[in-house]
């Protein structure tokens, strides 16, 4: 018995829906949803257009992304472009610093040279010229002491003068870490000659 009426019962409504959906819809009735503002709509239209639907093509579109703003960084790099330098390296603070170490010479960038002379010094079986190795070390280590004291006192207060309300945080170790590269091998490249005023 029950079954039965529960059967009449949805067999109605289910035909009311079935003619509902057939109706067409009349323009001025109320949707039974706000309208969005434009800009919402057409930042929906653009999600959709740009968002790939298979995971496939969203990795390989954000690789491609990745694979582009990495030339851009090695030209940038190459050029001095400061658009598209990475965060480290962007700004007039770093420029600056950039300028000062180039321009001029610092021992240490010439320690990498000098430390393959002096480990082929001590590796040779001679006890006078292992001990010429070691004075050498000793002195090349304090010379790069010496000299980083030198430009690290002088960079601070050329960076004080020139950029007195701009943040310096890290500027100094940022000029000290670069006079140790070779000047050929620094990145971004050297912009000014030696003996040049940055």
């Amino acid at each position: 018995m029950f079954r039965s009426r529960s059967k009449e019962e949805k067999a109605p409504t289910d035909k009311v829906t079935a003619d509902l959906s057939k109706q067409p819809r009349d323009p001025e009735a109320p949707k039974g949803r706000p309208t969005p503002k434009r800009s919402e709509a057409q930042t929906q239209r653009r999600r959709a257009a740009t968002v790939p639907t298979d995971r496939k093509e969203a990795a390989k579109r954000q690789r491609e992304a990745r694979r582009t703003d990495l030339a851009r960084q090695r030209e940038a790099l190459a050029s001095g472009d400061e658009r598209y330098l990475p965060a480290r390296d962007k700004g007039p603070v770093r420029r600056f610093v950039r300028d000062f170490v180039d321009s001029r010479f610092a021992i240490a960038e010439f320690f990498l040279p000098m430390a393959v002379v002096i480990l082929v010094l001590s590796m040779i079986r001679i006890p006078s010229l292992q001990n010429i190795s070691l004075l050498l070390w000793l002195g090349v280590i304090v010379l790069i002491i010496i000299d980083s004291i030198g430009i690290w006192l002088r960079l601070k207060k050329q960076l004080n003068e020139r950029f007195p309300n701009e943040p310096k945080r890290g500027a100094v170790a940022y000029g000290l870490m670069r006079t140790l590269q070779m000047r050929r091998l620094r990145l971004p490249k050297p912009q000014v000659k030696r003996g040049e005023r940055p």
